[in-house]
């Protein structure tokens, strides 16, 4: 004998018996199928990514020739210049890119023309090669006007560079 109960070794013959029961084919897998499917539901999820910035935007000097090619057209950003500081105006691309009410500005010294409230095609310097306008028959309310301009867009925009007339030792 053993030495164990005939009542006790009478229980463990039916345990073993109800584990053998249990331990079908069908069983396993539908114990496989819901291991899975409680792993997919409770797994870690991938960490959230951000989305892509900008990419960094290098402070450089530009002249009115080298500026004229950031008007917005073939997915070039939108800058603008305003007293000699070159803005990055691509977040209003609606306004001063193609098609906007200030496209004329854009690529170009907005000094004169957003001084006298002029979108006008005379108020943009013309000789690309030539001195910047200093505007310098500014009127108090015009200078005043461009002082407003100005204010906006440093709270609003990114300067990206500034503003200097062509000179003749430059290459380009």
């Amino acid at each position: 004998m053993s030495g164990i109960p005939p009542e006790i070794e009478a229980h463990n013959q039916l345990v073993r018996e109800s584990i053998t029961a249990l331990a079908t084919p069908l069983n396993l897998t539908l114990l496989l199928v819901l291991l899975s499917l409680a792993y997919w539901r409770l797994r870690p999820s991938s960490p959230p990514t951000l989305p892509k910035g900008p990419s960094p935007v290098v402070f450089q000097t530009y002249t009115p020739r080298t500026l004229l090619k950031y008007n917005g057209t073939k997915d070039m950003p939108v800058y603008l210049a305003v007293r000699g500081k070159v803005y990055d105006v691509t977040a209003g691309r609606n306004f001063y890119g193609p098609g906007g009410p200030y496209e004329n500005f854009a690529g170009r010294d907005a000094t004169r023309g957003l001084a006298c409230q002029s979108f006008d095609e005379e108020m943009l310097t013309k000789d690309l090669d030539g001195p910047l306008d200093p505007c310098e028959d500014l009127t108090a309310e015009q200078r005043e006007n461009l002082q407003g301009w100005i204010e906006r867009f440093d709270e609003k925009y990114l300067v990206v560079g500034k503003l200097l007339p062509f000179k003749k030792t430059d290459f380009h």
